[in-house]
């Protein structure tokens, strides 16, 4: 995984900015969920104990979001959250908000243009191709 972005103009100030398309975001979180779904199983029984995969995932965004920009998920399916205003990183802290706010899925509908959800808006994020 790469850890800097190959964006010469932050999102926020980009006229031309083009946002991940949701077939490669909604292919990634499926991704992770599956990772986590098996990561789960190795503690806990994810029928039985529904939060532990929701817990892998939020502690799963935080660590690969803050270090890297990408989840193994969005590594594989080319996408990549970055700040919104500076193309950099979004870190430990915001990352784990995103995940957190990812988990209550009502925020992740609620998109902007920029196909920003509240979760990206809250934490300060976007999801951009990463090529």
């Amino acid at each position: 995984m790469t850890t800097e972005p190959h964006r010469l103009t932050p999102p926020a100030a980009d006229p031309d900015f083009t946002p991940a398309d949701l077939g490669r975001r909604f292919g990634a979180l499926v991704i992770d969920w599956v990772l986590c779904l098996l990561a789960a199983g190795l503690f806990a029984s994810p029928a039985r104990d529904a939060w532990a995969p929701v817990a892998v995932l939020i502690v799963e965004y935080a660590v690969f979001l803050g270090l890297f920009a990408q989840t193994p998920g969005m590594y594989l399916t080319r996408i990549r959250c970055v700040d919104w205003t500076d193309g950099g990183r979004i870190g430990l802290l915001r990352a784990l908000l995103r995940g957190v706010l990812l988990a209550l899925v009502v925020p992740a509908l609620l998109m902007d243009q920029h196909r920003r959800g509240l979760h990206d808006r809250l934490a300060g994020s976007v999801v951009v191709p990463f090529r």
